[in-house]
């Protein structure tokens, strides 16, 4: 079995240099499957090639420039190049474990998957920000508990941070039809409407470093939000009570200092149960993190990451539709 590792990076350089480097600390049986890997560059200023270059006499690397089209139809690009059974699909800021391949080799010879997903988490070497950022981002008591999970509300679909598919699944589905905004969501919808067998690898997952600070958590949630507006233009049943959860919580936040002027009790009630709701977070960062800090930050990226969806799901709704400048692709 070959696999094809398609990367696609736009101005992260420093980045791809530690996703590479974990490709070069795979511990895997060669004689059962080996990989190639591809970067699609999307129209960055600051190029990858050099970094590409350094690596090339280590792994077996394709690099290949193009104007910027967006993560979605770059990740095309690298399906069409690739001649692998299987397509890897990373995002650039990932690490990878060392038993990365093998995990998924021998999860896929024992309980097939035409595609698949796995969890991120944390490095040791991730800072306290990122380390909340992390725990925010797969926490049940967050926008985690609605991405498709072991403990979450919705079914799981794969996401293109970490994501496989076989080579029958391109074959027939074709790659991403849009590419940005809910295109690796879209793009799973229509693989399980295919029927194509998909699932979570659980034990394959990859250290996502995502964002470094809040403020650009923020802009990158806020994407997230109208993103799943935007899934629903191509399919307005996929949009579930669940995926409100973070405009709830934003319209909550903002109503409670008027409800001063309206009910002291019910605001008093109100800021209750944002207490509550602060020191559950809390405490399951806690015990997870081990850290006072990181569960202090926790906290906040929790609430930085519901309000900012919140208002991109809202934003995104209202917005008219015939203004949209939504990019598609028929492959």
């Amino acid at each position: 079995m070959l696999f094809s590792i398609i990367i696609p990076v736009y101005n992260r350089p420093d980045e791809l240099t530690e996703l590479l480097e974990s490709l070069m600390a795979q511990a895997y049986q060669q004689q059962l499957f080996d990989f190639e890997v591809i970067v699609v560059d999307d129209g960055s200023t600051q190029k990858s090639e050099e970094v590409v270059l350094a690596y090339s006499t280590h792994l077996n690397l394709h690099y290949h420039y193009q104007k910027n089209t967006g993560q979605g139809f770059a990740r095309n690009t690298g399906f069409a190049m690739a001649k692998g059974d299987y397509f890897l699909v990373f995002d650039s800021d990932c690490i990878l474990p060392t038993e990365y391949l093998q995990t998924v080799y021998d999860h896929l010879q024992h309980h097939y998957l035409d595609a698949f997903g796995g969890p991120d988490s944390a490095h040791d070497s991730f800072s306290p920000t990122q380390k909340a950022i992390s725990y925010a981002m797969t926490s049940p008591y967050s926008t985690g508990g609605i991405r498709g999970g072991k403990h979450s509300a919705e079914k799981f679909r794969p996401r293109s941070f970490n994501m496989g598919l076989s080579r029958k699944v391109w074959e027939r589905v074709g790659g991403y039809h849009i590419t940005r905004m809910g295109e690796d969501i879209e793009f799973a919808i229509r693989i399980e409407k295919a029927g194509f067998r998909t699932g979570l690898i659980r034990k394959a997952f990859v250290y996502h470093k995502r964002r470094t600070s809040f403020r650009q958590f923020f802009k990158q949630l806020h994407f997230f939000g109208r993103a799943r507006i935007n899934v629903r233009r191509f399919y307005p049943k996929e949009l579930k009570l669940v995926h409100t959860f973070p405009a709830l919580f934003l319209i909550f936040l903002l109503l409670f200092l008027p409800m001063w002027l309206v009910s002291p009790f019910l605001a008093q009630l109100q800021g209750l149960s944002l207490v509550l709701y602060a020191s559950l977070l809390f405490s399951d960062a806690l015990a997870k993190t081990k850290s006072l800090r990181v569960a202090s930050l926790g906290v906040w990226a929790v609430f930085v990451q519901l309000t900012a969806y919140g208002l991109g799901f809202l934003t995104e709704m209202f917005y008219p539709l015939s203004k949209q400048k939504i990019e598609q692709h028929k492959t």
